[in-house]
């Protein structure tokens, strides 16, 4: 038998009961013959205790120190999963990012995977152990320092360890059974999808599904590694993520035309308003939030006014780089030239995604009807090959998803999903 790596997110350690749970799948893992490397994410909401704590205690707390405290709940995870092992007759060692080989840029708090050499984990599998390794931290190549991958890295660090090993199969283990249509705290009758793309899983999570890390997936893409989505609270079978051309196409799942609806509460709507319609001006706005390191997700230019020649340039970024971003703005005013700024924050990401809709006509019909019968109102619209966005007031999202689902007849007529810890991380 080969590598199996099994990534556990916070929900699925978030006690010790949780924990011997965890330690028994793994050791049946080992007994099934497979060799086996485990990554764990912090317990429960460590994570954020953490950070509530470092923010009590400085306003500003030093990137390179929060680093340092946040990676402490990874250790923890992974030296009480290693003692719950031991327990179970088998030899576990525990590692943390930089011990397990994960080198990463210098970049704190969203540092990115540039190397993984994991010499000590393939010795310890060569004398049979089972390798834990702390989630979301590495250390950097050029410093030395150790970082974090962001919010979710667990998911990553999970995919690149399984690259490197040349695992068979990296299983993310969450609160729920797999990726479904919809989230099935909005959809109880949302469908569990057996295997999704890699294109359409992107979609889902840059668009809101929070059941995988938008990096673990683009990493999973590149090294053509499967992904096993499932849950560690149930033996069902999840979802698989793999290549387009390995998916069974699914008939009644609208002939496989759309995969699901996705939708995300992080983002905020910016609009610049009196802006020169001319040559450069917009190139003026978005290098002023490119100098920021602000990411923009969709933009809207309305047509400029015939007596002013000025038009207003409208865009989504992430909530938490809202202020940064008005900031960065208002400081160039003068230079940019534009007359005011609004700022909603009460917005919210509705999408449809499917990659069988690029030769699919009436998609962008079905879902704007739906959404008018459903009284929701579109602020912004965006469009790929495999997906449709819109922008609604917040206070509408749950309603939009509903809508939707149900208009591409995407439930299952009974309820699927079932939401074990709460978090679906």
């Amino acid at each position: 038998m080969g590598i199996v790596v099994q990534k556990y997110g916070g929900s699925s350690v978030a006690d010790a009961a949780s924990v011997k749970r965890v330690a028994q799948r793994i050791v049946a893992t080992k007994k099934a013959g497979h060799d086996v490397v485990v990554v764990v994410s912090a317990m429960g909401d460590t994570t954020d205790e953490l950070i509530d704590l470092a923010n009590e205690v400085s306003p500003l707390p030093p990137a390179r120190e929060l680093d340092m405290l946040l990676t402490a709940g990874e250790r923890i995870s992974m030296a009480v999963l290693a003692m719950a092992i031991g327990n179970l007759g088998q030899e576990a060692r525990s590692f943390t990012g930089s011990q397990a080989g994960v080198i990463t840029d210098a970049d704190h708090g969203r540092a990115k995977i540039i190397d993984v050499t994991p010499g000590r984990i393939e010795q310890a599998i060569a004398e049979g152990a089972i390798a834990i390794v702390a989630g979301f931290q590495g250390v950097s190549q050029t410093t030395k320092d150790i970082t974090t991958l962001g919010r979710g890295g667990s998911d990553t660090t999970a995919v690149a360890l399984a690259a490197a090993l040349h695992a068979d199969v990296c299983e993310i283990y969450s609160d729920v059974d797999g990726v479904f249509t919809a989230d099935p705290r909005i959809v109880p009758t949302a469908r569990r999808i057996p295997q999704i793309s890699y294109e359409d899983c992107l979609e889902m999570a840059a668009n809101g599904a929070k059941i995988l890390h938008l990096r673990c997936v683009e990493y999973a893409r590149r090294t053509n590694l499967p992904i096993h989505v499932r849950s560690s609270f149930s033996q069902k079978e999840g979802t698989w993520v793999v290549p387009a051309e390995s998916v069974e196409k699914d008939a009644a799942m609208e002939a496989a035309i759309i995969t699901g609806i996705a939708h995300d509460r992080s983002e905020a709507k910016i609009t610049v308003v009196g802006v020169a319609d001319k040559v450069g001006y917009a190139a003026s706005v978005f290098s002023t939030l490119a100098e920021a390191s602000i990411n923009i997700d969709m933009i809207v230019q309305n047509i400029s006014a015939a007596a002013t020649g000025l038009t207003d340039i409208s865009f989504t970024l992430p909530r938490s780089d809202g202020a940064k971003a008005m900031e960065a703005l208002t400081r160039a005013k003068d230079a940019v030239g534009f007359e005011r700024l609004q700022y909603d924050d009460s917005v919210g990401k509705v999408s449809v995604i499917g990659a069988g809709m690029r030769n699919a006509p009436g998609i962008s019909a079905t879902f704007f009807t739906a959404l008018a019968d459903a009284g929701v109102n579109i602020e912004m619209i965006s469009t790929s090959e495999i997906r449709i966005s819109v922008i609604t007031a917040e206070s509408q999202v749950d309603e939009a998803v509903r809508a939707a689902h149900a208009a591409f007849g995407l439930g299952s007529g009974e309820v699927e999903a079932v939401v074990y810890g709460g978090t679906g991380r």
